[in-house]
């Protein structure tokens, strides 16, 4: 098919689904209950944001209210969560600017839109996605590091590149973010990562097509309200080595200066306490009661993830042609490099 007529069918699709009766208030509240905010923020937390993202209560209710009001104005997004919590993810991940919050949220909106496959219908009753879970791909741990972030293992052993494709391998990864993105301790002192490449074979490699690649990092590029801290690898085949040097040579430098690439998993232990990983890997818990936990907040959380599904923003032709071309463009621009805070 060539590219002009995938974009027009998968456009078509999209306008074809029914938003006729979706309304702005899509988690079954109405106006006064939904903006209702108690902050749930630990004492030290919330002098964290304080010193690092402005917050305080003055700041955050006048720019709740500003960003509250402008979505319910907004000519193109027709169907949008605007509860506290949810706008949060946006304005402390951008240091509460408010300008920079909303372009985020104008793209976190358009790419759930435009690539369905990788962020609509997620659910833990999926039987993919809960065997992927299972097997322990991509676990949260249950406790934090040092500085209260969460902490994500990813185990690349523990995904089946034969058995499962990078589609799936992306939607799990995208349940487990809209599970943690709501989060108030999450929101502000953000994730540290652990990607453990041990058992990386080709088969991981080649699961990707250049367009998944491409397509992939233009979502993540500003689309996702998340704070990233830091990232660590170990356990990297020498084959892999090549490969992981050249994204790191794509990143900017604010973010390329949080990965660390350690030699083997003592080394590691030398940079988290140990007790916060899984038994497996040196530390109390096993693995499975991580999942097991996981597994829980997924389904406590099914109806209001899938709820996401209801929000709607418009996209015209040319936005959508744009997302397949050399950059995926918002509504006031073009993504640029991936911005961290």
């Amino acid at each position: 098919m060539r590219l002009y007529e995938f974009i027009m069918t998968s456009f078509n699709d999209i306008i074809n689904n029914n938003f006729t009766e979706i309304n702005i208030t899509i988690m079954g509240m109405d106006e006064q209950q939904e903006f209702n905010y108690e902050c749930g923020l630990s004492k030290d937390t919330q002098q964290m944001a304080k010193d690092e993202l402005r917050e305080d209560d003055k700041m955050r209710e006048q720019t709740l209210e500003q960003f509250r009001q402008w979505i319910l104005k907004h000519p193109s997004i027709k169907a949008c969560r605007t509860d506290p919590i949810f706008l949060l993810r946006f304005l402390r991940t951008k240091k509460f600017s408010l300008p920079m919050a909303q372009k985020m949220l104008e793209r976190y909106l358009t790419v759930r839109q435009l690539y369905p496959d990788w962020f609509q219908n997620l659910d833990i009753d999926d039987p993919e996605i809960e065997a992927i879970i299972d097997n322990g791909y991509i676990i949260p741990l249950q406790e934090r590091d040092a500085h209260g972030r969460k902490i994500l293992l990813i185990s690349a052993e523990r995904f089946n590149p034969y058995k499962y494709t990078s589609t799936q391998m992306i939607r799990v990864h995208s349940i487990i973010f809209e599970a943690l993105l709501d989060d108030e301790e999450n929101q502000v002192r953000g994730y540290n990562y652990i990607l453990d490449e041990s058992g990386l074979t080709m088969g991981h490699l080649s699961a990707w097509s250049f367009t998944d690649i491409r397509n992939m990092l233009h979502c993540i590029e500003n689309s996702l309200p998340v704070r990233h801290k830091e990232t660590h690898f170990i356990n990297i085949p020498t084959y892999a080595s090549k490969i992981i040097e050249f994204a790191m040579s794509c990143l900017k430098d604010k973010l390329k200066n949080r990965v660390v690439i350690h030699k083997s998993i003592e080394e590691l232990r030398e940079t988290l306490d140990p007790k916060v990983l899984p038994k497996e890997y040196g530390g109390k818990v096993p693995l499975t009661e991580m999942v097991d936990s996981i597994k829980k907040t997924l389904k406590e959380k099914k109806e209001q993830i899938k709820a996401l599904d209801k929000m709607h923003i418009e996209i015209s032709p040319s936005e959508y042609q744009a997302a397949y071309g050399e950059e995926l463009c918002g509504i006031f621009g073009s993504f640029r490099k991936l911005e961290v805070d």
